[in-house]
């Protein structure tokens, strides 16, 4: 299989057949593109999250 997965790599389609019927085809996977805004409302802040952590609440989230 490493063939037909570097010339699928290299952007050619390739088409597995049995008995000269098409089973699968061979493609490379393009990473998607993130759409700007998708992930708006998933995250909600409390208030307070950016004020300046103590030294015992940065020790005892993060350790030495």
């Amino acid at each position: 299989m490493s063939r037909p997965i570097e010339r699928a790599l290299k952007g050619e389609e390739i088409t597995i057949a049995k008995a000269g019927h098409p089973l699968v085809r061979l493609i490379p996977i393009r990473p998607a593109k993130p759409v700007l805004g998708s992930a708006r409302g998933s995250v909600v802040m409390k208030p307070g999250w950016d004020r300046p952590m103590t030294p015992k609440e940065f020790e005892e989230t993060f350790g030495r």
